[in-house]
């Protein structure tokens, strides 16, 4: 029969493990969403050059081929630009030149395309606009579809980066008619990233044969760190800077990172509040049963034994508590990820909720929960082992 006090300490313990559980889970959602969206729209391993003269990518390309796990490999152009259609607004975008026969080799963009695909970056310049592929936030932003021609504006064309001093020059525009939209997900990509065929990036330039970088998709992602390090080997160094995909955006996932472990914390605070309330019931439950104490040890009962009792009484009501806490918790992750909960993704950058259950931390949380109930028995059990049998059958 469960007292008052055990109940609470029960329900404390129980809602504590759900809790967690589902806090880690979304937590843990969220850093494989994003690492998803980044790895949708970025390659693995990225090779730049400190300065703008990256005329010599393909000697480049040829070393990161020939370097273990690296499966495509493609020289890229990224530059910021204003993007406009008629008379609205000119939002900031950034133009990226790929190839297009390998972008689907070392980009995931085929599998988000919503609206035509990749190949439509092959198709010959003839007198239309050349194409261009664009995000779907900014398809609606700047309510173009297939079919629609933009204007891209260079902005820094008409002043000397230099002296920051103004040429004379108007900035260079470039009509591209919209062939291809995708949706990543990703508000951040898909509000303003665009891709076009690097030749047409090179033309709109006037910079000549030379990209920004070379990068690469590997067979195993986790090898990024690894293969970066070995490109960075031969290259010998500055004036090449070789990033992996984490070290890219290594701000957005220490932020992750730094806030599952915060939340770990604080939430652990309700299963050490739930322990101190079970230090309650068994302390009450010592004083209740101090007859029965004297008995067992009149009987010839040791301390250790008496106080292994009101251990295993704890340990029971952790187990309890955990047991049900964590069927709670997956019960409403299961529900979170089949129904789903809709995000702002001006805000969160992602549209739902993202829900992923890590068996290592369910099991984490399992275990934090078991040592706090573990702890706290000690001092009721040290307690009832002390108990002289004088004591208990004095008045009896």
């Amino acid at each position: 029969m469960f007292s008052v006090f055990t109940t609470v300490s029960v329900a404390g313990v129980v809602l504590g493990v759900a809790a967690l559980t589902v806090v880690l889970s979304v937590t843990s959602g969220f850093q494989a969403q994003f690492r998803e969206k980044v790895l949708g729209v970025n390659a693995h391993v990225l090779v730049m050059k400190s300065a703008t003269d990256f005329a010599n990518y393909r000697d480049i390309e040829e070393i990161a081929a020939s370097l273990p796990h690296v499966r495509a490999v493609q020289p890229f152009l990224l530059e910021e630009m204003l993007v406009t259609r008629g008379k609205g607004e000119s939002p900031a975008v950034l133009m990226k030149g790929v190839d297009p026969d390998r972008a689907g080799q070392v980009l995931d963009l085929p599998k988000h395309m919503v609206e035509g695909s990749v190949s439509v970056l092959k198709e010959p310049a003839t007198s239309d606009p050349p194409p261009i592929i664009i995000g779907r936030e900014l398809s609606h932003k700047l309510k173009a579809k297939v079919g629609d021609v933009v204007t891209i504006v260079s902005p820094l064309s008409g002043i000397n980066v230099r002296t920051w001093s103004a040429t004379g020059r108007p900035p260079k525009t470039k009509k591209f008619v919209v062939k291809g939209v995708f949706y990543s997900g990703f508000d951040e990509y898909d509000r303003r990233l665009m891709y076009v065929d690097l030749k047409e990036a090179q033309d709109f330039l006037e910079q000549g044969d030379v990209v920004r970088g070379v990068e690469m998709k590997l067979d195993d992602v986790e090898k990024a760190p690894m293969v970066a390090a070995l490109i960075d080997e031969k290259l010998g160094g500055d004036p090449y800077v070789v990033m992996d995909w984490r070290k890219l955006n290594n701000n957005l996932f220490t932020a992750l990172t730094l806030q599952k472990v915060a939340l770990l914390l604080f939430l652990t605070l309700i299963i050490v509040v739930a322990a101190f309330n079970m230090v309650a019931a068994l302390t009450m439950m010592v004083v209740d049963k101090t007859k029965e104490i004297a008995i067992i040890k009149s009987m010839g009962g040791t301390d250790m034994g008496v106080a292994r009792i009101f251990q295993v009484v704890g340990l029971c009501i952790g187990g309890v508590g955990t047991a049900v806490g964590v069927a709670l918790g997956l019960l409403l992750c299961h529900v979170v990820a089949r129904f789903g909960y809709p995000l702002d993704p001006k805000v969160y950058l992602i549209d739902r909720l993202p829900v992923r259950v890590n068996p290592w931390e369910v099991v984490l949380v399992a275990a934090i929960t078991m040592l706090i109930c573990m702890l706290a028995t000690l001092y009721p059990a040290l307690k009832g082992s002390s108990l002289r049998p004088v004591d208990g059958l004095r008045y009896e």
